[in-house]
């Protein structure tokens, strides 16, 4: 009788399971045929950092962060000057100021600042980092300007990541250690190999259905153990990115939409003309990872759960059982997706709350009809992805024989 694989943490469920013969080879090939097809994606796109290396040695002048000699020393507020009158901007009365202690330097500089930082609450002994500029009649670098630009948050990124780490470890333990893992690695596929490929000219949307594969290759067993039933979540997982990067290309396509933002130009000037509408499309099926992984393990695993309860129960009723709770967390994972595109848009949504035109009207413009699209295009994969994986699980996990009249026929051994 052929069996699941071991599962890190299913109490023997998964060893109770029956599978058939047939439904664990047509899984696992195709699985293997999806595997093959990544590694080969991430070969023949595999970035080889022209566009990166033209920027940065041949272009020279078009990567820099700033221009020639501009440096950004950091330095501790000694001094925080009140905020000026009126509308707040700095003037020649030394109000809306920051003294900042930089080394190397004899006496605090002295830079103005705009209302907004004074009211993030900036006092002394906090550290920014500030702008150093030669001046146009500067000898070798002696007279310079300093100008700020930014606050120094790397103490509270520390803390708040060392809390994230402590919390998921104490709570979810050696799961919640293999998950920080599959989150290393799949931060790790985004940042050099999805973006230097994307840099490189490589088609958004096999760039962007080859490193999903990737990382949910990896992410899934590595959290979830290696066994037929994180091998369902995984076919489900796939399946829905496949229809989401459909869906989003016919979508972007139908909508015309451009894909350009406001940070267009930068890439633009840096590495020449990209293909945006396909990096719109990239972005859609990124997006939609971490959801889709969701519901795809909770589908399988409910199936699971049942099938061990109810061995004698038929396919159907596993599968109709299965998909109430799925129902429930389709509901709840499409609220949280809405909302989360909300949060993130949250200023836009303002300025166009404001507006003296109808909703309806507004929603063809660019910015927020790029929103709604990505927002129904991953709705869409999402809630597609529940029954496709509900079945894939119901029919991997075989009823036993001789369990009643609704066992049904097993598969052949």
């Amino acid at each position: 009788m052929g069996h699941g694989h071991s599962h890190r943490a299913t109490n023997g469920i998964d060893d109770e399971i029956r599978v058939g013969t047939t439904a664990r080879t047509v899984l696992l090939a195709s699985l293997g045929v999806a595997l093959l097809l990544t590694l080969v994606g991430l070969v023949v796109w595999w970035p080889a950092g022209d566009a990166i290396d033209r920027a940065v040695k041949s272009g020279g002048e078009a990567a820099q962060f700033a221009a020639p000699g501009v440096t950004f020393p950091s330095g501790e507020v000694v001094a925080v000057a009140p905020r000026c009158p009126g509308d707040g901007l700095p003037d020649n009365s030394g109000c809306s100021t920051l003294s900042v202690a930089i080394e190397g330097e004899d006496d605090p500089v002295v830079v103005p600042v705009l209302p907004d930082v004074l009211d993030s609450g900036i006092g002394k002994g906090d550290r920014v980092e500030l702008q150093r500029t030669p001046t146009p009649e500067a000898q070798d670098g002696e007279e310079v300007s300093y100008s700020y630009f930014a606050t120094e948050r790397n103490g509270t990124l520390a803390w708040l990541a060392v809390a994230f780490v402590a919390v998921v470890l104490s709570i979810a333990r050696l799961r919640g250690l293999f998950a920080l893992v599959g989150l290393a690695f799949g931060g790790g596929v985004v940042w050099w190999w999805l973006l230097p490929a994307l840099l490189d000219g490589a088609p958004g949307v096999g760039v962007a259905l080859t490193s999903a594969a990737a990382i949910m290759f990896v992410v899934l067993y590595t959290t979830h153990g290696v066994s037929l039933r994180t091998s369902v979540a995984l076919a489900g997982t796939l399946v829905g990115i496949v229809l989401t990067a459909g869906i989003g290309v016919i979508a972007i396509g139908d909508a015309l939409l451009t894909g350009i933002s406001d940070e267009s130009g930068l890439i633009v000037a840096q590495f020449g003309a990209l293909d945006f509408q396909a990096l719109l499309g990239c972005a859609m099926v990124i997006v939609g990872l971490g959801v889709l992984n969701d519901v795809t393990i909770t589908q399988a695993s409910a199936v699971w759960e049942l099938r061990a309860a109810s061995p004698e129960a038929s396919r159907g009723e596993v599968f109709a059982g299965a998909m109430r709770i799925g129902r429930d967390h389709i509901a709840s994972t499409i609220y949280t997706i809405v909302f989360a595109y909300v949060g993130t848009a949250l200023i836009l949504l303002m300025l166009l709350r404001v507006y003296d035109r109808p909703l309806l009207d507004l929603l063809s413009t660019e910015q927020l009809a790029e929103e709604v699209v990505r927002t129904l295009v991953t709705s869409i994969g999402l809630v597609l992805a529940v029954p496709v994986t509900t079945g894939l699980a119901a029919l991997i996990a075989s009823p036993r024989p001789g369990h009643g009249a609704h066992a049904g026929t097993a598969p052949p051994e």
